[in-house]
């Protein structure tokens, strides 16, 4: 995708607190009897369906911020997700997202995890704005944001939604108590302790594994402390491992990180970079967290 004109979004969405606009995004899957909306209708797969939905967009839009979710429903064969954005920088980095494919990814992986689904089943996408398929001008996001703009919700957050959301908070666990000081050799990561250690070669492999497009932006977040990233070293990498891919780029990441560091390439610093980069469900997997039904 040719790269957008910053500046004249930045121009054209002067009046941003005042922006409002509505998309739906429609989900599918290749595999009939992995359907998201026959899954999404079975009230035992209705949450796990509302966490993929969930996790993904907070991946896609780098937190819960500026956005809802205002209803699902039943558009055979896909599932539609309405959403209401409050403002543009979300729904701008919404649209980045989707139209770059990072978008599919996040769901993919949150599908595979949560819903078990077979391998080389594929995720199915498609957005709309009123009457516009966007999919049709995702090379230039302005009309995008202005087709968004232009359809105004005209509900409520449904009542199921609230429900499901509710549930999720309550998944996550009982409110934490009062501080206590923690062991030494100790990290919290979602209000719950963990040993902190060394990273090791399968830290790095399962790190290349799931991480995916934003490697980089991990590496941004963990040059802050390391020198051997530091300047164009992560610009190099993704240029000298650009034909192996995204997992080797991934892996050689963190190995330098690991080299330059040793033994004080910890664990806890791997996860403080992928909370900092809003991919809670990455540091989730590299935990070892189960995922709650």
């Amino acid at each position: 995708m040719d790269s957008i004109d910053t500046k004249r979004l930045n121009d054209s969405n002067a009046n941003d607190r005042e922006f409002s606009g509505c998309a739906v995004l429609f989900l599918g899957c290749s595999s009939p009897e992995h359907n998201l909306l026959s899954l999404y209708k079975n009230e035992q797969g209705k949450f796990s369906v509302f966490k993929v939905i969930k996790l993904t967009l907070t991946d896609s839009v780098g937190g819960l911020e500026g956005y809802e979710i205002l209803k699902l429903h039943d558009a055979d064969p896909f599932l539609g997700v309405e959403l209401k954005f409050m403002s543009v920088p979300p729904c701008q980095r919404f649209l980045e997202s989707y139209a770059c494919g990072s978008l599919a990814q996040f769901l993919s992986q949150h599908a595979s995890r949560l819903l078990t689904l077979l391998d080389g089943v594929v995720m199915e996408t498609q957005l709309k704005a009123g009457i516009h398929t966007l999919d049709q001008n995702l090379q230039d996001l302005e009309i995008c944001l202005e087709h968004i703009r232009q359809s105004q919700p005209v509900r409520l957050r449904d009542d199921e939604v609230t429900q499901l959301e509710q549930q999720l908070q309550n998944s996550y666990g009982p409110p934490s108590q009062p501080p206590q000081e923690l062991p030494r050799n100790c990290f919290l990561f979602q209000k719950r302790v963990f040993d902190d250690r060394p990273l090791t070669s399968a830290d790095q492999q399962r790190f290349a594994a799931h991480v995916g497009r934003d490697w980089k932006r991990v590496g941004r977040a963990l040059q802050k402390n390391c020198r051997a990233l530091k300047g164009p070293a992560i610009d190099n990498l993704a240029y000298e491992y650009e034909r192996e891919g995204l997992y080797e780029q991934a892996y050689q990441l963190l190995g330098r990180f690991i080299q330059s560091e040793g033994r004080s390439a910890k664990l806890s610093r791997l996860i403080s970079a992928l909370e900092e980069t809003k991919l809670t469900s990455t540091a989730e997997i590299m935990l070892g967290i189960q995922p709650r039904d």
